[in-house]
């Protein structure tokens, strides 16, 4: 077991793409840049016999609550031997402060080596579905509201001054930067046909960026409506829009992930027709 500096090579990304062969997740590509929650920070490689059976990411910025975060995945084929509870057990030791370890899909497994590391379980990230032959209704935008694509180069400021207000309550999406989202930009998935703002008498005041995975999945990615905009239906319209279009581009499952506490988005969400198929779990030291 060793922690480095620097970025992992070849062999994390085969535990990755490993674990997403078999649990869905993570989001990772066969090439190109780890995704977001596995750069930067602190690499912790567990090895049995030479071969790479363990990994966790340490994100010592952490989230707008001062938490540490963790990400740890064990290769599906080497599950059941203990490995997991020496990653979070090494983990905890790296550092003193605030830190929260997340286990994708809730298993039961993550939640016996939170109980023995007297771990607290303290946020719920839900993963919603569409089925395809959900019927969706048109969109109802308010009257002074117009909806355009968004163009790289001149609408990156206006997206993050409404990210940052809609979601200043977000532990990590109200850190979203002007500097992240031109680096999203260049990412094989990124489409500006599908990243619809809503102008308001001139001024951006909501945005519904959609996702299509490689697998093909669409995603909800982020919807945000400025505070001062909210409470007009503007948040389910501009759902809509990105869920008319992932339709039009033929996409057939459609998913999105919420806070489990959010009451007014799931109610959103699940009048439109989407099911909880997945829970996420957050534990805290």
């Amino acid at each position: 077991m060793s922690w480095q500096d620097a970025e992992p090579g070849d062999e994390v990304r085969a535990l990755l793409l490993a674990a997403r062969a078999h649990d869905g997740r993570p989001e990772v590509d066969e090439t190109g840049p780890l995704p977001r929650e596995f750069r930067g920070g602190r690499h912790l490689l567990r090895h049995d016999g030479g071969t790479l059976v363990g990994y966790a990411h340490l994100d010592p910025r952490g989230d707008a609550y001062g938490n540490q975060i963790v990400e740890a995945i064990v290769h599906p084929d080497h599950r059941g031997r203990g490995h997991g509870t020496r990653l979070v057990t090494d983990a905890l030791a790296a550092t003193d402060g605030p830190l929260r370890i997340w286990s994708h899909g809730d298993h039961p497994a993550a939640a016996a080596i939170a109980g023995r590391a007297r771990l607290a379980r303290v946020r719920e990230l839900l993963r919603m579905g569409l089925g395809a032959d959900t019927e969706l209704p048109e969109p109802k935008l308010p009257d002074d509201v117009t909806i355009r694509a968004f163009e790289p180069g001149r609408d990156e400021d206006a997206v993050i001054g409404v990210n940052a207000r809609a979601f200043d309550w977000h532990p990590e999406q109200g850190q979203l930067t002007v500097d992240e989202l031109i680096a999203a930009e260049i990412e094989s998935w990124f489409d500006p046909a599908g990243f619809f703002l809503a102008d308001q008498r001139g001024k951006t005041v909501g945005f519904h960026w959609t996702k299509i995975h490689p697998d093909g999945v669409g995603e909800v990615y982020v919807v945000g409506v400025d505070p001062a905009a909210q409470g007009g239906g503007l948040g389910k319209a501009l759902t809509l829009v990105g869920l008319h279009h992932l339709r039009r581009v033929g996409i057939p499952e459609i998913i999105l992930y919420v806070e489990s506490d959010n009451a007014p988005a799931v109610a959103v969400y699940t009048r439109l027709g989407f099911k909880v198929t997945e829970t996420d779990v957050a534990y805290q030291r």
